[in-house]
């Protein structure tokens, strides 16, 4: 019974599950179906408005567009009808331009005609008026009995000698005017530093003497076949000359420095008596030792002497070195320190730096402490000492151009150039030989002696004045004072000379009678 059971239940399940799953499946599909059919519509809907809406923004584009357009169209059409107006303005101001050129044109024209016209009229007047200036010059050449070209020479000779006396009258007027400005500040500038710096004259330059106590002493200088003169000459570098002199003995040397060595040794050796090799080779040592000490005592002293301070040591030195050294017998530091002091009381007068001039003027000279022993002047050896020894561009510069070797680019290289010019120019400053004295007298007699109407020339004064006598018949006044200032022209461009040279031109008119 339970198994029938069971068999019918499993068969009712085998039949109710096939036909419920089938209503299942058909529900489902149903209810798919209706779904389905919802969105479909839905997605119409949303694609009938989206049509709609496109449609509708679409025409309001067109709206702005063509609204846009028209702007644009009617900007456009105002900015042609603007730019029409301009260029009828401006065509219209051509044409008036154009009518006003036609107009000028017009005016230049006739104006042309006048002028044409005109310069025929000229013309003829020209040739009238030169007819007429003929006429003229023949009736004067016929009243005054003189060509044109005579009258012209005439007249030239007149105005010449105007002018002659016009020229001197000016040069007089001139140099008066400038001797009244320039004279006394030149003066006191010049004289009072000259007076108040005024050194010792010339001395000796390449030879020393020294005094011996009898002509005895010659034999032992000389020794036992020339031993001891040799070793002093050997150690010293000097020439001993030993000649027919009473109880002297001359030092001969171009390096003044070894000279003063030599000179000290030999008078340490007269007195110590003992005259050997090996002693005379002592003293001099000593000697050199001490020249060293003098050489730096009198850099010191002239640099304190004259208020400069800060020189480097081996300035100091060859400074020092400078007191044995002489140029045309003028002793060089002694001119240094004269130049500086000179440099200081100029600069004073012109308002420069007192202390900067005082220092370029000791230091201008420097170069002559070794031109002794190295090539090249003594300016350019100056120079490079103190550009060695770090002195400033300025002094450079005025040791550079204290002999115009190159151009003074301060005041105080100016001030260096005339104090060393006062210095040396001073009388008894230097010594000339008397071939250079002599060549300078006949030059300056020749020179005067060239101009026509000199009747005679003299140099005087040893060649500072030139007096020069003329024909009274043949020189005027007024050419006089011509000629003085050409020949002062000419001699200080043909002649080297210290100071000045004063040209005094003379003319004197006599009358000879006798009585019979």
């Amino acid at each position: 019974m339970l198994l029938y059971v069971i068999i019918a239940v499993v068969v009712t399940l085998a039949i109710a599950v096939p036909v419920s799953v089938f209503a299942t499946k058909s529900y489902i599909e149903n209810i798919a179906r209706q779904k389905v059919g919802s969105a479909d519509e839905q997605a119409r809907q949303i694609i009938d408005e989206a049509v709609k809406t496109a449609e509708t923004k679409k025409r309001e584009a067109l709206l702005e567009a063509k609204e846009e357009s028209i702007k644009t169209k009617n900007e456009i059409e105002k900015e042609i009808r603007d730019r029409r107006a301009e260029v009828s303005k401006s065509e219209h101001r051509i044409q008036q331009k154009e009518e006003n050129l036609d107009k000028k044109l017009e005016a230049v024209e006739k104006r042309e005609v006048s002028l044409a016209a005109r310069e025929e009229v000229l013309a003829k007047e020209k040739e009238a008026i030169a007819n007429l200036n003929q006429q003229r010059l023949q009736e004067l050449e016929r009243i005054s009995g003189l060509t044109s070209e005579q009258a012209k020479d005439q007249l030239l000779k007149t105005v010449e000698e105007d002018v002659k006396t016009d020229a001197a009258k000016l040069v007089k007027e001139t140099l008066a005017q400038a001797r009244d400005e320039a004279a006394k500040k030149a003066k006191d500038i010049v004289v009072t530093a000259i007076q108040k710096c005024a050194a010792d004259h010339v001395a000796e330059s390449t030879i020393s003497v020294v005094q011996l106590p009898s002509d005895e002493m010659k034999g032992r200088i000389i020794g036992r076949e020339g031993r001891n003169i040799r070793t002093l000459e050997t150690m010293t570098g000097v020439e001993l000359i030993i000649d027919d002199t009473p109880e002297a003995v001359v030092l001969s040397a171009f390096d003044p420095v070894r000279r003063e060595v030599a000179r000290l040794a030999l008078e340490k050796l007269i007195v110590d008596g003992r005259i050997h090799p090996a002693r005379i080779e002592e003293m001099v040592e000593r000697a050199k030792k001490e020249v060293e000490g003098t050489i730096r005592e009198e850099g010191e002293a002239a640099a304190l002497e004259v208020g400069v301070h800060g020189i480097h040591p081996e300035l100091i030195k060859l400074l020092g070195r400078m007191k044995y050294r002489t140029s045309y017998g003028q002793n060089a530091l002694k001119h240094s320190i004269e130049v500086a002091h000179l440099c200081g009381l100029l600069a004073a007068e012109v308002g420069e730096d007192v202390r900067m001039a005082k220092r370029a003027g000791l230091l201008h000279d420097v170069g002559k402490a070794v031109d002794h022993e190295q090539e090249g002047s003594h300016v350019q050896l100056g120079v490079e000492l103190c550009r060695k020894y770090k002195e400033s561009a300025l002094v450079v510069n005025a040791v550079a151009a204290h002999h115009e070797d190159c151009e003074p680019e301060s005041i105080i290289a100016c001030l260096v150039q005339a104090a060393d010019a006062i210095s040396a120019a001073r009388p008894g400053a230097r010594r000339e030989t008397l071939d250079t004295y002599t060549n300078r007298i006949q030059q300056l007699e020749e020179i005067t002696s060239d101009y026509e109407g000199v009747e005679k020339s003299f140099a005087i004064q040893a060649g500072r004045e030139v007096r020069v006598m003329v024909v009274p018949e043949k020189v005027s006044d007024a050419e006089m004072v011509l000629m003085a200032r050409d020949i002062s022209k000419r001699i200080e461009q043909t002649i080297q000379y210290p100071g000045q040279i004063k040209v005094n031109v003379i003319r004197e008119s006599r009358v000879t009678d006798y009585a019979k």
